[in-house]
């Protein structure tokens, strides 16, 4: 059971105050449409702010409303979309954007629970919603306000646990001033992000020092508390650059449910034990496409990670031999020149690819 201090009008004045005088001049700032909150809310899930803001610009000129998102092709969408990573949140707010369209008639809904029933919107981006674009006293909980809330009530508990977690989302409704959600939110947003740092929080320029519990003890640092996390898995995974006799080469379309869904790449997939890399990738390929190549010459080894394991992709240069494309195991194929390629989203790895191809001189990427 999480213990804290009582609620406390002087806490909350405390960080309205600050975040009012030392809020930063950011683009979703200046315009709270329940759009504008989405959109920005989604962009910084797991993105820094320095990173979302070039792509939340260009987005929104692109999609400057949620009917143009949602008549907009998916492929339109994933490509304003490249490199910002984690792309089932483009697929979401695209479904989520036709479903208010088609089904809510364009109306934005406004409640949490409503918000809930969205595609892709789960309980922290339905209170950022709730909060600061309907004014509605709507609890958040992210990592930022989960280390926040950690520190200022020097809670014990492993934040890895659910029941640590419900507590905390208990513990974030129960000390929301009525009336004030969406400043006291985006406050906690923003102290966790300058002020609160996972190493070395700012404790000396921190508003609410003379709050916080363990800032007392000296135990800010050790807060929040986890288990030890397991060995990030690697794995060796192959890409085929596959040419025909007039220069077309073939790109494939990964399947929409799956990681990186939608998404265009060169096709390949992962090692198996006792497998070598050019045996690993003609494999992939005829059971991806159904067709035969020739491996020839390496061009990449790139090293990439992801939230829950990291890769080297082995890019080779191949000559189709025989067989027609299918789509076996992905969602799509074409035949394209390497000037096509700036038509269609491709994961951060395959991009490293493409620029091999346009520069030779470049051998590997990291």
């Amino acid at each position: 059971m999480i213990k804290h201090m009582t609620n406390s009008a002087s806490l909350h004045n405390a960080l309205v105050a600050w975040f009012v005088a030392n809020r930063e001049d950011l683009p979703w700032r200046h315009n709270r449409s329940p759009y504008t909150v989405w959109l920005s809310e989604v962009m910084l899930q797991q993105t820094q702010v320095k990173t979302v803001i070039p792509y939340y610009e260009r987005f929104l000129a692109r999609f400057p409303d949620i009917g143009t998102l949602a008549r907009a092709p998916l492929d339109d969408v994933l490509k304003a979309w490249e490199g910002l990573g984690y792309y089932s949140r483009a697929r979401h707010l695209h479904r989520a954007a036709q479903v208010i369209v088609d089904e809510l008639d364009g109306q934005f809904p406004s409640t949490m629970a409503s918000l809930l029933n969205l595609p892709g919107i789960g309980r922290y981006t339905a209170g950022a919603i709730a909060s600061l674009a309907f004014e509605q006293d709507a609890p958040v909980l992210d990592g930022n306000l989960m280390r926040v809330l950690t520190r200022l009530y020097n809670i014990v508990d492993d934040v890895t646990l659910q029941q640590t977690k419900r507590s905390l989302w208990d513990l974030a409704a129960e000390v929301l001033p009525s009336g004030r959600a969406g400043l006291w939110n985006e406050g906690l947003m923003d102290l966790g992000r300058r002020i609160c740092t996972p190493k070395s929080p700012r404790c000396d320029v921190c508003p609410l020092t003379q709050h916080c519990q363990s800032r007392q003890i000296g135990a800010q640092e050790y807060r929040p508390v986890r288990s030890r996390k397991a060995a990030t898995p690697h794995y060796d995974v192959t890409a085929a650059v596959i040419h025909q006799a007039d220069g077309h080469i073939l790109i494939a379309r990964r399947p929409i449910g799956g990681m990186l869904g939608g998404l265009w790449e060169f096709p390949g997939g992962k090692q198996q034990p006792d497998e070598t890399l050019p045996e690993c990738l003609r494999r992939e390929i005829r059971e991806e496409l159904g067709i035969e190549v020739d491996v020839g010459q390496q061009i990449a080894s790139i090293k990439h990670a992801y939230t829950h394991f990291r890769i080297t992709l082995h890019a080779y240069i191949c000559t189709h031999i025989s067989g027609t494309p299918q789509s076996i195991e992905c969602a799509d194929w074409a035949w394209v020149t390497l000037d096509d390629l700036d038509n269609y989203a491709f994961p951060v790895t395959d991009r490293k690819i493409i620029a091999i191809l346009r520069n030779p001189q470049i051998t590997t990427s990291d």
